[in-house]
């Protein structure tokens, strides 16, 4: 068992040499990334398809400039997220890699608000459709703040704490 002396309580990242924290980081964001694309690119598949179906004709122009903003919306995302990727293979060994996660952190996070607004608009059309009245706009309301709560306030509730030393080094 790892005693509690020493380096091992210090957490890994402060251990790191700044090539290594570079490294890591971004190996990180774009794994992340990786799981949130799939998601996106189902979403934006979904969306190209609809207004080639008979229903869609019935949707009345409030409903349409909002689908429409969900396309839209769905497309800014897939750019910002993506765009991580394309950054760093255009930049590949040339020494920017600091700034690059900077961009790419900025990107991703623009990313993930487009996706949470693309996908509260397509649930606005979709309840509306079902259900016309205000329950659309209810729905809209809670499911913004949901995304808003769990997505970008809850993680500034995060305390630092170093991870413990089993965790942080797997046998």
């Amino acid at each position: 068992m790892a005693s509690l002396t020493g380096t091992d309580r210090v957490p890994a990242e402060d251990r790191e040499e700044p090539g290594q924290r570079a490294d890591r980081e971004l190996i990180e964001l774009l794994n992340e990334l990786r799981v949130a694309l799939p998601g996106v690119q189902v979403l934006f598949a979904f969306l190209l398809g609809i207004p080639f179906t008979q229903r869609f004709a019935q949707l009345d122009a409030s409903d349409r400039r909002v689908f429409f903003g969900a396309v839209l919306a769905t497309a800014a995302a897939t750019i910002c997220l993506m765009a991580p990727s394309a950054h760093h293979r255009l930049r590949f060994r040339s020494g920017v890699k600091e700034q690059l996660l900077n961009v790419a952190n900025v990107l991703a996070i623009i990313g993930f608000v487009l996706l949470a607004v693309a996908i509260t608009a397509v649930t606005y059309v979709i309840t509306d459709e079902m259900y016309p009245g205000t329950l659309p706009a209810v729905v809209a309301a809670v499911l913004a703040a949901g995304f808003g709560l769990v997505w970008f306030v809850l993680p500034w509730f995060f305390r630092r704490k170093p991870t413990p030393p089993h965790l942080d080094h797997p046998q």
